[in-house]
């Protein structure tokens, strides 16, 4: 990747761009352009080489405009994403204005305060990367780590969407900002707003063919819908335009209108003036292999391969997503329907097919409805199909059978099939700071590793040769980066949104609270006689828009106030089952009164494997909820003996230091290696 001066200049962008808005207007105001984008034609000629009977498309009815959201009128008199951000960045004032600010999301950037600090606000941005598959050049992880020392609060996040935020960064720094990850094989463009967001893919870099073309796929898919109309680079690099090689068949996707998806003559082929109606999410995957949380995307993609392993082509589900909003009944989480397969070389039109019926039809007067999973709970998945065969031009094939899902975390050493290891790291809550983040700095640096970043919100290193090994686990065990069999099994999986202080939206905690939770919540397992290495899928959230997939947890914890929360019981630990809401309105100190009968029980009556999140959904919310309420404190386990781990003060000290780096007392981080080594001779594993 390179970059071309002058390749994308902004005058001849706004004037291509005015031309087109110009016709756009005339189109509406005429009555041949429906609220969402032009009428059109759609021909009975396929691109596509699969044998599968043709569909006989219609052309797009015309419709009444109806009421759109200020946000839509932002983006359309936008020119593109530029106006009037440009000038907003250019000015003196320390934020942007609300125009802007909703223009800068598909940059990827959001404004924000600092809600711990009273009187005059002090305006910050946050910067989203965009990385498929999570993957990260060597170049850009050492780039995104000087950046947040030199222009943010000094720590680098991982997200539950395989990307980096920054969080911190003053308006007059932004464009430096922008410009050097642009410059160093970065980007940020549209991992924020109405878009498509990052597309997720198993962060692991194995060398067999399906995670290969699973993360090929999502590179391509990644590209296609990338905006095009240069406004990116306009603004952050003064026009210069990031010159990549695009596979021919996105070219040829994009490129296609044989069944009236694009806007002709627009800057913008797939989006036009309008983008999308909100937020879209893709995820593609193997089978058996749920590390990307399939069921919570807009378009979850499987790879059907052969029985010699050979992709062949993709099941495709359809309608997931988690945001909701409190006391509106209407608004819910969704899992994701199955809406059929296709041969893999038609996936990239199926895509676009899918995108454009959102598009054409998501609602655009209330954004608390406009994303995907709306549109086909109040149509039908029979109707919805109907709808992007037209735009895909041909009937989707039956679903394939598929095995159970699994959820893969990849820690630890592993092979890549190619004579090199990866190393998958924990990292609480994705927060890579202090001693953690100079010691993977050494190493990454060292020996020139990349990166990849997972939906859960760890790091994989990559390509490390086995004679590395030793020195690589020792230097981060040092930071704090333990081996996963040292780690409370808890925190492995366990996930938080950011939250308080920076988010605008966050009503509690849930990053800063989660280490405290989940020392409490071990606490109560031990009380109650529930083995170590039994866990429980937790995952905390300040508000109800489900950033860290709260409503795929066993246990979610969902803000609904000041230091309160939802409790959220019956997800899965393999993330194939909604959670529902248990509880309204508890209070953080009062967990504990509503966690022990839960977790006693679960202990005491419970089916051999059946885990806590199938154990609640069994017994149904009334029978637990008169647990909670006849509790009366008892725990009747055989107490524990209080064995002293420490036989002198240096070997103490050396522990508390280590511990110190993970939130945990020395006594704590003792007994998690003590089990962790217990469990693992037991279980015949070798160290």
């Amino acid at each position: 990747m390179a970059l071309v001066a002058g390749a994308s200049k902004t005058v001849v962008a706004e004037t291509e761009s005015k031309i087109y808005m110009s016709k756009y207007r005339g189109l509406r105001s005429s009555g041949m352009i429906t609220l969402m984008g032009a009428a059109r034609a759609l021909p009975v000629s396929s691109p596509c080489s699969s044998s599968v009977g043709i569909v006989r498309a219609v052309s797009t009815p015309d419709t009444v405009a109806v009421k759109r959201s200020k946000v839509e009128l932002f983006k359309e008199q936008s020119n593109f994403l530029r106006f009037p951000l440009n000038e907003e960045l250019q000015n003196e004032a320390p934020g942007i204005n609300e125009v802007a600010t909703q223009l800068i999301k598909f940059h990827g950037s959001y404004q924000q305060t600092n809600r711990d600090e009273r009187g005059t606000k002090s305006y910050q941005f946050m910067l989203r990367t965009k990385n498929p598959c999570g993957k990260v050049p060597n170049k850009l992880y050492l780039v995104m780590d000087d950046l947040a020392d030199e222009f943010g609060i000094g720590t680098l996040r991982l997200t539950t969407r395989q990307t980096f935020q920054l969080h911190g960064i003053l308006k007059k720094n932004l464009k430096t900002v922008m410009s050097t990850i642009i410059k160093n094989m970065g980007s940020t463009l549209g991992a924020c707003g109405d878009l498509n967001r990052n597309v997720l893919a198993p962060a692991a870099p194995y060398t067999m063919k399906e995670y290969a073309f699973a993360q090929e796929t999502a590179d391509n898919i990644a590209s296609l819908l990338t905006p095009q109309s240069g406004a990116y680079y306009d603004i952050w690099v003064d026009g210069e335009k990031v010159v990549s090689v695009e596979p021919p068949e996105v070219v040829a996707a994009r490129n296609d209108n044989s069944h009236g998806t694009n806007f002709q003559d627009s800057p913008e082929p797939i989006y036009g003036t309008q983008f999308l109606p909100r937020k879209f999410k893709i995820a593609v995957t193997v089978p058996t292999d749920n590390s990307v949380d399939i069921l919570t995307n807009d378009v979850g993609i499987v790879v059907i391969s052969d029985s010699d392993g050979e992709p062949q082509g993709f099941n495709i589900y359809v309608g997931g997503g988690m945001g909701r909003t409190h006391r509106v009944e209407t608004t819910f989480p969704r899992l994701g329907e199955p809406l059929g397969y296709v041969p893999k070389e038609d996936i990239l039109y199926v895509v676009k097919a899918i995108v454009v019926t959102q598009r054409e039809n998501g609602r655009r007067d209330d954004r608390k409805y406009s994303r995907m999973k709306y549109l086909i709970s109040e149509w039908g998945i029979e109707k919805f199909r109907s709808v992007v065969e037209q735009y895909y031009g041909r009937k989707f094939e039956p679903f394939r059978v598929l095995p159970d899902w699994e959820f893969k975390s990849y820690l630890g050493w592993h092979e890549q099939g190619d004579g090199a290891l990866f190393y998958g790291l924990h990292v609480d809550n994705g927060r890579i700071g202090g001693a953690m983040k100079k010691a993977l700095r050494e190493v990454i640096e060292k020996y020139n590793l990349s990166v990849r970043i997972t939906p859960n919100q760890n790091l994989i290193l990559c390509d490390v040769r086995h004679s590395w090994r030793r020195r690589i686990t020792t230097v981060l065990a040092q930071a704090g980066l333990l081996q996963p069999k040292y780690v409370d099994p808890l925190n492995i999986t366990a996930m938080a949104c950011p939250a308080l202080p920076l988010c605008p939206l966050a009503i509690t905690e849930a990053e800063r609270g989660i280490p405290d939770i989940l020392k409490r919540v071990r606490a109560v397992l031990d009380k109650v006689g529930v083995r170590y290495n039994e866990s429980v899928v937790i995952r905390v959230t300040g508000c109800p828009n489900g950033c860290a997939r709260p409503y795929m947890a066993e246990l979610g914890l969902v803000g609904d106030g000041p230091n309160s929360y939802q409790i959220w019981l019956g997800g899965t630990p393999n993330q194939t089952s909604l959670a529902k809401c248990f509880m309204n309105k508890v209070k953080i100190q009062d967990l504990e009164k509503v966690l022990e009968p839960l977790f006693y029980n679960w202990k005491r009556k419970r089916l051999q494997g059946e885990s806590f999140g199938q154990f609640t959904t069994k017994i149904g919310f009334d029978r637990l909820q008169e647990m909670v309420d006849k509790w009366d404190g008892v725990v009747k386990v055989p107490p524990k003996h209080n064995l002293k781990i420490f036989a002198d003060r240096q070997t103490y000290e050396a522990m508390d230091e280590l511990a110190q780096l993970q939130s945990k007392t020395a006594h704590q981080l003792a007994m998690d290696v003590i089990r962790n080594y217990v469990a693992s001779h037991q279980n015949g594993k070798e160290e």
